[in-house]
């Protein structure tokens, strides 16, 4: 799901700095119709280990408003870069 950026929401680069990383899900869910039929979702978020706030929220909204029942998800969490990788630079020197 791709969003436009506003000036309230923060980027993908601010959200790495602030301890976020790449939360991907792979929800196996029933189709409504044939139960016995297991189909296949991927989900990706930027999210805040270990509780991923996120993540149980995307949970709750599938449970509420999708037909399809849960069956499991399986998910994995990695941090891109941690504020102590990250430095500002001002100016650069080359030399050749």
């Amino acid at each position: 799901m791709t969003e436009t950026p506003s000036a309230t929401t923060p980027n993908e680069t601010e959200l790495m700095l602030k301890g976020y990383g790449l939360t991907t899900a792979e929800v196996i869910y029933r189709l409504p119709d044939y139960p016995s039929v297991l189909n296949t979702f991927v989900w990706q978020d930027y999210d805040l280990a270990p509780d991923h706030p996120r993540l149980f929220q995307f949970i709750e909204y599938w449970q509420d408003e999708i037909e399809g029942p849960l069956h499991s998800i399986r998910f994995s969490h990695r941090k891109m870069i941690s504020p102590g990788e990250w430095r500002h630079v001002t100016g650069e020197f080359r030399y050749h």
